[in-house]
Order: structure tokens, then C-alpha cells, then sequence
């Protein structure tokens, strides 16, 4: 079982890679992207006996007190 764990700046928190990709991408033609949020990508493999909410539970308590800075960060995650 694969946990992908998605981490940002809240919107409340200035960006400035986020902000260098969106001006870097309307100088090359892509005005259409009016915001971009920078952020980091993770793929948790889980022990196959954990099931569906057990799973959930232990992603969820991974991403909130390891993966993420709650304070300046949020996170989602989708299990496959």
C-alpha cells in the first residue's frame, strides 16, 4: 500500500520559490498561471496488514508531527 503525501505554505505564508516559478513561467508565455505554490512530495510504503483506517490514522499522525511544520505548512494525502 502506497501513502503520497502532498506538503505546502499555508496561504497565509509567503511563498518566494512559489512566486519566482510563477514569474519565471509568465516570462516564458504562460500568463495563465496566476499563482503557484511550491511545495514537497512524499511516497510512504505501508505494511500491506494495516487496514483502510488504520492506514489513514497512521499517515495522517506521520504528516501532521513529522513531514510538515504545522505552523507555516499543511498537508493532504491520498492512500492507493
Amino acid at each position: 500500500m502506497k501513502a503520497h503525501v502532498y506538503v505546502v505554505s499555508k496561504r497565509t505564508v509567503l511563498d518566494p520559490q512559489g512566486q519566482a516559478i510563477q514569474n519565471a513561467l509568465r516570462k516564458l508565455g504562460h500568463a495563465d498561471v496566476t499563482d503557484v505554490r511550491q511545495g514537497k512530495y512524499f511516497i510512504l510504503t505501508l505494511d500491506d496488514s494495516l487496514d483502510g483506517a488504520a492506514a489513514h490514522s497512521e499517515v495522517e499522525r506521520i504528516a501532521s508531527e513529522v513531514l510538515c511544520n504545522p505552523v507555516m505548512e499543511e498537508f493532504s494525502f491520498q492512500i492507493d
